[in-house]
This record gives C-alpha cells, structure tokens and sequence, in this order.
C-alpha cells in the first residue's frame, strides 16, 4: 500500500471532518477522533468521491479506525483495477 494513498485517504477524512490533518493519524481509531456513525456516512461519500469507488455498506458498518479505512480504500482499488475475468 503507498504513502501517497494513506495520505490522501486521511486527507479526505480530515477535509469532510473539518480538523487539521495532522490530528488523524493512521493508527487513530473514529473514537478517538469524536466520528459518530452521521460523521462516517460523511466520510464514505467523500472517499467513494475521492477515488472513484462504491464502498459497501456491509464492509462500512465494520471500519471503526483509519488503518481499517486505509486498508478498505486500497483492496476497492485493487478490486476496481483488476481485470474483469
């Protein structure tokens, strides 16, 4: 997984939660940075914007940190890149 893609990823949680970047952290969880299920919903969008993929609401009701997210971003993009079989 790239730095580039983590850094955009917590770029965009930071813009759609409106605090500074440097308070979300990798390993923070959305406890610890006060995100409540509305303020997730928010996020899912801006990331879905952000790099152009469908996050699933199954998979979305599971992410509860950043790595998580990280993590969910890069295997959609893995996923949407893949050739169809």
């Amino acid at each position: 997984m790239s730095d580039e893609l983590t850094q955009r990823v917590l770029k965009t949680i930071a813009s759609a939660q409106r605090i500074p970047v440097e308070k979300v952290k990798i390993d923070s969880t959305f406890e610890e940075l006060g995100i409540d299920s509305m303020d997730g919903v928010n996020i899912l969008f801006a990331l879905e914007n952000e790099f152009n993929i469908t996050i699933p609401d199954e998979a979305a009701k599971q992410i509860r940190s950043i790595q998580e997210m990280v993590d969910g971003v890069d295997k959609l993009l893995n996923e949407s890149s893949a050739p169809a079989a």
